[in-house]
C-alpha cells in the first residue's frame, strides 16, 4: 500500500510545446522558424528533447538537443545531454551541460555550456519574460546570445559573440493551449566574410502560432 501511494505522489507526466512556429519577413527575405520541446518523466527527473531552427532560401539550419533533466532547487533544474547541429556546413556534435529555471520577478533563464570535438566550446544564454496585459493577451519578451570559444570557418562561426536576438511577441490565447501571435525580432550576426561568416543586424516582422499539450 505504501508503495502504491508513493507512485501516485510522483506520477509519470509528459508535455509537448511548439513554443514558436512562425513566418518572418525582413530585409527582402522570408524565413520559417520554429522552437519546440517535449519531456516525459517525474517531478525530479525527466527526459527532455528540444529543437529549434530556420528554413530560408532553400536551406534549413537546425539544432536538436536531448537532456536528462534533474530538479535541484525550487524552480531550478540542471540538464546533462547532447546537441546535434545540421544545415550550412558540416554537422557538429556537442556534449551539453546547463541550468534552467525561474529567477526573481518570474524571468525564465537558460544557460548551457557545450563542448565539441577539436576543442570547440560554446555558451548559449537565454532569458524570457511574460507580461499579462489581460487574461488572454500576453506580451512575451525574449533575449538570446550564442558565444563560441573558437572560429569554425566551415559553418561561418566566429570566436566570441556569434549572434544575439531580441524579440517581442504579442499572443492571444484562444485557449491556454492554442495562441496565435504577431511580433518583431531584431537579429544581430557577427562574422568575418573572409572566413565564410556574415555580419549585420536586421529587424524581422513575424506572425506565428503557439501550441502545447
Amino acid at each position: 500500500m505504501d508503495r502504491a501511494m508513493d507512485m501516485h505522489d510522483d506520477p509519470l507526466l509528459d508535455m509537448f510545446k511548439l513554443d514558436q512556429f512562425e513566418l518572418a519577413q525582413g530585409d527582402g527575405r522570408s524565413a520559417t522558424d520554429w522552437e519546440a520541446e517535449a519531456w516525459i518523466g517525474h517531478a525530479f527527473d525527466k527526459f527532455w528533447l528540444r529543437s529549434e531552427g530556420e528554413r530560408a532560401s532553400g536551406t534549413t539550419n537546425a539544432r536538436i538537443e536531448a537532456f536528462w533533466d534533474h530538479a535541484f532547487a525550487s524552480y531550478w533544474d540542471w540538464q546533462l545531454g547532447a546537441r546535434h547541429d545540421v544545415g550550412s556546413g558540416p554537422d557538429r556534435n556537442w556534449a551539453a551541460f546547463g541550468v534552467q529555471g525561474i529567477a526573481p520577478y518570474w524571468f525564465e533563464i537558460e544557460a548551457t555550456v557545450y563542448v565539441g570535438d577539436a576543442g570547440r566550446t560554446a555558451l548559449r544564454l537565454r532569458a524570457q519574460y511574460e507580461l499579462l496585459l489581460t487574461q488572454r493577451l500576453i506580451l512575451q519578451s525574449e533575449f538570446e546570445a550564442n558565444l563560441y570559444g573558437k572560429r569554425d570557418q566551415a559553418r561561418g562561426v566566429v570566436d566570441g559573440l556569434s549572434d544575439a536576438d531580441l524579440g517581442l511577441r504579442l499572443r492571444y490565447e484562444i485557449r491556454r493551449e492554442i495562441a496565435p501571435y504577431v511580433g518583431v525580432v531584431w537579429k544581430r550576426r557577427f562574422g568575418d566574410p573572409d572566413f565564410g561568416g556574415h555580419s549585420g543586424g536586421e529587424a524581422q516582422f513575424l506572425v506565428g502560432l503557439r501550441i502545447w499539450f
